[in-house]
């Protein structure tokens, strides 16, 4: 009977506070409810107003490849300045007979020059390098042996002021120079440049091979010329790389 008295007393007593303490938690969660909802509903609380919003500084960075690419660039940027004769300046040879137009940017340089009334252009593109020992090749028509060497593709044109012109498409190699194919051209009648342009160069008579030639050597395609632009077009090809290398650096760097 006396436990029992008791425990009903005890009850009876922690009966209102329980009842505070439910009171209280109930109070404490709706203030903690309405604090969030007034917070998520105003945006513009101040500078003290906690950061509830994702930061968008990682969408904006860069990435850690891009560190890592302009680390490369910069090495071979550097690498191309110490090497390579991207700034030599090549001095024409005595009697050089053309204008050279070199625009950077361009893979190629353009010749000029006039010979009694005639307008000789040369289209001179970037050397064909050849590095170790290389095999060399066979001519099954005339068992000439054609040593596989670096070379300059070259394209040139004689016109006459009646508008005709020959178009000759040469490789030259160190100390010699090869005709490829000869076309006469006529640029006044379109029509004709869809037409019979000749035979195989190299199917010519031997006697109207080497009469060519001369032709063009007349003119100034000769080997003390392409042996000097050899020189010219290696200087150009470094020159051009190193621009390159900066543009892709401005890129990623941007």
């Amino acid at each position: 009977m006396v436990f029992s008295s008791i425990l009903r007393k005890s009850a009876s007593s922690l009966a209102p506070l329980a009842s505070r303490l439910t009171r209280v938690n109930r109070n404490y969660h709706s203030a903690i409810f309405t604090a969030s909802k007034t917070l998520y509903q105003t945006p513009n609380l101040g500078p003290f107003a906690p950061n509830l919003y994702f930061s968008t500084a990682t969408e904006t960075a860069k990435p850690r490849s891009d560190d890592s690419l302009l680390r490369i660039i910069d090495s071979e940027i550097k690498c191309a300045v110490e090497t390579d004769d991207h700034d030599r300046v090549e001095e024409t040879p005595g009697g050089f007979p053309f204008k050279i137009e070199d625009n950077p940017g361009l893979q190629t340089i353009t010749l000029t020059r006039e010979y009694e009334g005639e307008l000789v252009k040369v289209e001179v593109q970037m050397p064909d390098l050849v590095s170790g020992e290389q095999p060399e090749a066979v001519d099954d028509d005339n068992d000439m042996e054609t040593p596989n060497q670096s070379s300059i593709p070259l394209v040139v044109t004689v016109s006459k002021s009646s508008g005709t012109s020959l178009e000759f498409n040469c490789v030259a190699y160190p100390d010699e120079i090869s005709i490829d194919s000869l076309a006469v051209r006529k640029t006044e009648n379109l029509e004709d440049e869809a037409g019979y342009e000749g035979p195989d160069f190299h199917d010519l008579d031997e006697n109207l091979k080497k009469a060519f030639h001369k032709y063009l050597e007349i003119r100034g395609i000769k080997p003390s010329t392409t042996n000097f632009l050899f020189e010219y077009m290696l200087n150009k090809d470094s020159r051009e790389y190193l621009i390159w290398l900066k543009k892709l650096k401005d890129f990623v760097e941007a």
